[in-house]
C-alpha cells in the first residue's frame, strides 16, 4: 500500500495531460499549484513536510478518477480558505466561480466535527455531506483529501488515529463505495483497518504474504486456461488477476469464515469490447469450467444503484480450485474503478464537460436517495415531524456562530433554528441576527447562513404568533407544550370555578359533595390520581361540571327517543339528517368526534344548533331532554377526524411502519403525539377516516404489527 509521496507539479502536469488533452487547462493547474505553494508557505504538517505537499498528494489522488481541470484546482486549493485566510472572491477572479464555489463547498465541510457515537450520528453526518455539497465534485475531493491524510495518519498520537480511522471507516468510505468509487473506497478501508485492528491487519497482511506464491501460481493456470478459450472463440480480451483487499477479508473472517475457505481470494477479471461478449464469454466459460448454482450475478442487465455493471460468477477452476470471475467492458470496468468521474473522462473529450455536468446532477440526486433509504435509523420523533421533508430531502443546512451544522427544513425561520439549538434557547430568544445582519423572526433562513440568536432571561416566552411563523412541526410542538405547562395552573383554577359554579347551582354543598367516598369515586371514575387533576380535565374541557357532579348524584330522566320522521339539516352538505326539525345548524362534538357509522345523538345548545354526539359518550350520560334524534344520511361525503391511541412495546417500536400502514388507507393524519410511558409508547394520532369501517379496516392492519400492544379510539 505503499504510495509515492514526494510528487512534483510536473508529475501532476504528465499524469492530467494524458487525459486532459486542452493546454489551456494544464496551464491553469500549474497556476493554481503555485498560487497554492505561495499561500501555504511556511506551513507544515504534523509530519514534518512542507504543507505543499498535502493538496499535491490530493490532486494526484484525484488524477487516479479521471477528475476534470476545476476539480484538480480545487484539489490543490482546498485548504486555502480555511488555512491562509483567501476570500472567496480572490479565488473566483483567478480561477473562475466554478472552482471558487468547490473550494468554499469543501472549506464548509472541513468545519464539520464529526461523531460516530451510534448509527443514526453516522447516517445523519453523512447526509449532511451530501446536503451540504450542491456540487458531487466537492465530496470527491473531500474524499481524496481524506485518503491522503489516511497515509500520513502514522504522524498523530494513537488516540488521534483510532478516531480519524472509525470516522473514516463509518462516514468517509461508505460513501466513496455509493458514489462507485472503488480505488478510493478499497484503500480508505484498508488503511482503516490498519489503524483500528492493526494486529488482525497484519495477521491477514502475512497470511496472503505467505500463500501469496502458490495463488499466483493457480492463478496464472488458470488465466491461461481462460485466455486460450475465448481466443478459440476469437473474442478480443483481457484478462488479469484481481487482489481480494484485506478489509474485505477481514469481513468475511469476522463472520465465522476461515482463510482457507474464502475462495474468491482467487480470481480473475476479463474485459471485453461489447455487452453482447461479456455474455459469449459468459457461456464460453461455463462450457468448460463448471459453475456453483446461486453464486452467478447479472449486474448489467441489473446495474448496481452506483451504476456497477459486471457479470460475476463462481466455478470450480484448476485443481479444482473456486475461481471468482468477474466479465465487464473496458468501460464498465473505468466506472465500476473510478466512479462517477470516470463517466464523463472515458467519453471523447469535445463532451467531456456537458457529460461531467449532466452526470454530475444525476449522481447528486442519485447519492441523496441513498442516504434516505436509512430513515429507519432516525428517531422516532425527528421522523414524524419532518417525514415529509425528509422523503424530499428538502433540508437546509446552516451555521451557529461557533461553527456547528444545524439541520432544518427549507422555508425555517430564526425560530426553528432557536428551538434546534436547544428548547431553552428557544424560550429564551427575544431577536437573531443572521449572516451580521439583525433580521425578523419570520425571516427565511437559507443554506449556509450563520445564524446569531439573541436571548434574556427576562423573556417572557414564545408568542402565540410564532406558531404561524414557525416551519418546523417539531418547534411547533415544543412551543404549544410551553403554553400547556404554562397553561396548566390556569386550567386548574378555571376547572375548579367551574365546579363549585354547578355545584351552587344545583344546591350542592362544597364539603357534602368531596367525601372521602365521593372522591375516591370520583377518581375511579375518571380515571386520574387526584382531585387537582380532575380539576385540570375539567379546566381544558375534556368533562363538564355537570357530568363530574352527575357521577355521584344521578338523575334517571331519559331523552325522549322515539323514532321520527327525518329531515336532512339546513348546510346541504350535511351528511346528517335531523329528526323533525328543518333549517339549523349541526357541529359534531369535539369531545367524542362521531364518524359515520357510529350510533349518535343530537343535543340541542343554547345558540349554537344541534351538537352530534355518540350515543355512548360520557358527557351526554345525564344531560336533560334537550336531545334529538339524528342519523347518518345514506351517502356521507366527507372525512371525519377521529383520536386512536396506539400502544406500543417500548423496545421495539418502529413509527415508520406504522406511518406506512395507515398510508395503505387513504387517511390524513392530522397530528402525531408521543406519550413515554415507563413501559410502553403511546402515539396519540388525530386522524381523517371515511367511516366507522374505514376505521376498524386500520385497527386491524395495525394489531398485525407485533410490537403493537393495543389499538383503541379517545373519548376525551
Amino acid at each position: 500500500m505503499s504510495k509515492k509521496e514526494q510528487y512534483t507539479i510536473e508529475d501532476l502536469i504528465e499524469k492530467a495531460g494524458s487525459y486532459l488533452s486542452e493546454k489551456e487547462e494544464l496551464k491553469k493547474i500549474e497556476k493554481a499549484y503555485y498560487f497554492a505553494e505561495k499561500k501555504h508557505k511556511g506551513q507544515f504538517r504534523v509530519s514534518g513536510e512542507e504543507y505543499i505537499n498535502h493538496p499535491l498528494n490530493t490532486a494526484m489522488i484525484l488524477t487516479t478518477v479521471y477528475a476534470d481541470c476545476d476539480t484538480l484546482i480545487a484539489g490543490l486549493l482546498h485548504d486555502t480558505i480555511e488555512d491562509c485566510d483567501v476570500e472567496k472572491e480572490e479565488l473566483e477572479e483567478l480561477f473562475g466561480p466554478t472552482v471558487a464555489n468547490l473550494v468554499y463547498g469543501i472549506s464548509k465541510l472541513g468545519r464539520i466535527h464529526f461523531s460516530t457515537e451510534n448509527d443514526y450520528l453516522i447516517e445523519y453526518y453523512k447526509k449532511i455531506i451530501v446536503g451540504m455539497s450542491e456540487d458531487v465534485r466537492v465530496i470527491i475531493v473531500k474524499l481524496a483529501d481524506r485518503l491522503h491524510n489516511m497515509r500520513t495518519l502514522y504522524a498523530l498520537s494513537p488516540e488521534k488515529q483510532k478516531k480519524i480511522a472509525k470516522e473514516t471507516l463509518e462516514i468517509f468510505a461508505p460513501i466513496a463505495h455509493h458514489l462507485g468509487i472503488h480505488k478510493i473506497k478499497s484503500e480508505l478501508e484498508d488503511l482503516s483497518l490498519r489503524y483500528l485492528k492493526p494486529d488482525v491487519f497484519y495477521d491477514i497482511a502475512n497470511k496472503l504474504d505467505q500463500t501469496k506464491l502458490e495463488r499466483d501460481n493457480t492463478v496464472n493456470e488458470m488465466l491461461q486456461a481462460v485466455t486460450n478459450l475465448l481466443n478459440e472463440h476469437n473474442i478480443t480480451h483481457e484478462i488479469k488477476g484481481r487482489a481480494k483487499s484485506i478489509y474485505s477479508i477481514y469481513n468475511k473472517l469476522n463472520k465465522g469464515r476461515k482463510f482457507s475457505d474464502i475462495y474468491d481470494l482467487l480470481a480473475l477479471r476479463v474485459l471485453v469490447n461489447t455487452e453482447q461478449e461479456c455474455y459469449l464469454a459468459l457461456g464460453i466459460i461455463h462450457s468448460k469450467f463448471k459453475p456453483i448454482p446461486k453464486r452467478f450475478k447479472d449486474y448489467i442487465a441489473m446495474p448496481k444503484a452506483n451504476m456497477y455493471q459486471s457479470l460475476h460468477t463462481t466455478v470450480f477452476g484448476i485443481d479444482g480450485y473456486l475461481f471468482e470471475i468477474q466479465i465487464r467492458t473496458y468501460q464498465m470496468n473505468e466506472v465500476a474503478e473510478n466512479g462517477i468521474a470516470s463517466h464523463w473522462a472515458y467519453k471523447e473529450h469535445k463532451d467531456a464537460s456537458q457529460m461531467m455536468q449532466n452526470t454530475t446532477e444525476q449522481k447528486l440526486q442519485f447519492f441523496k436517495s441513498i442516504i434516505e433509504l436509512n430513515e429507519d435509523k432516525m428517531s422516532s420523533e425527528d421522523f414524524v415531524n419532518s417525514v415529509k421533508d425528509e422523503v424530499l430531502n428538502n433540508n437546509i443546512y446552516c451555521f451557529t456562530p461557533k461553527g456547528d451544522i444545524i439541520e432544518l427544513p427549507r422555508g425555517a425561520t430564526p425560530i426553528d433554528f432557536a428551538y434546534k439549538v436547544h428548547t431553552r434557547v428557544g424560550e429564551m430568544m427575544v431577536g437573531a441576527i443572521v449572516n451580521n445582519s439583525i433580521v425578523p423572526l419570520d425571516y427565511e433562513l437559507k443554506n449556509n447562513d450563520i445564524v446569531k440568536i439573541n436571548t434574556s432571561k427576562n423573556s417572557k416566552g414564545p408568542s402565540q404568533e410564532w406558531l404561524n411563523i414557525a416551519k418546523s412541526t417539531q418547534t411547533k410542538n415544543k412551543i404549544r407544550t410551553f403554553f400547556t405547562k404554562n397553561e396548566k395552573e390556569l386550567y386548574l383554577e378555571r376547572g375548579k370555578e367551574s365546579l363549585e359554579k354547578e355545584l351552587r347551582k344545583n344546591k350542592i354543598s362544597f364539603a357534602d359533595f368531596f367525601t372521602n367516598e365521593n372522591s375516591e369515586k370520583l377518581l375511579k371514575e375518571f380515571k386520574v390520581d387526584s382531585i387537582e387533576e380532575l380539576y385540570l380535565e375539567i379546566g381544558n374541557g375534556k368533562y363538564a361540571p355537570s357530568t363530574v357532579i352527575h357521577t355521584i348524584y344521578k338523575k334517571p330522566e331519559t331523552p325522549d327517543l322515539k323514532p321520527k320522521k327525518m329531515i336532512k339539516s339546513a348546510d346541504n352538505n350535511s351528511d346528517i339528517a335531523v329528526s323533525g326539525i328543518d333549517k339549523i345548524k349541526v357541529n359534531l362534538a369535539n369531545c367524542c368526534n362521531p364518524i359515520p357509522g357510529d350510533d349518535i345523538i343530537g343535543y340541542i345548545t343554547k345558540g349554537n344548533g344541534i351538537s352530534v354526539h355518540r350515543k355512548e359518550c360520557h358527557n351526554l350520560e345525564f344531560l336533560d331532554n334537550r336531545t334529538v334524534q339524528v342519523s347518518w344520511n345514506a351517502t356521507t361525503n366527507q372525512k371525519y377526524e377521529t383520536t386512536i391511541l396506539i400502544h406500543c412495546d417500548k423496545k421495539n417500536d418502529n413509527i415508520l411502519e406504522m406511518m406506512q400502514k395507515l398510508s395503505m388507507f387513504d387517511v390524513h393524519v392530522e397530528r402525531f403525539i408521543t406519550i413515554h410511558q415507563k413501559d410502553q409508547m403511546i402515539y396519540e394520532v388525530d386522524l381523517y377516516v371515511n367511516s366507522l369501517e374505514h376505521l376498524e379496516k386500520i385497527f386491524q392492519e395495525l394489531k398485525k404489527i407485533s410490537y403493537i400492544k393495543k389499538v383503541e379510539r379517545l373519548m376525551r
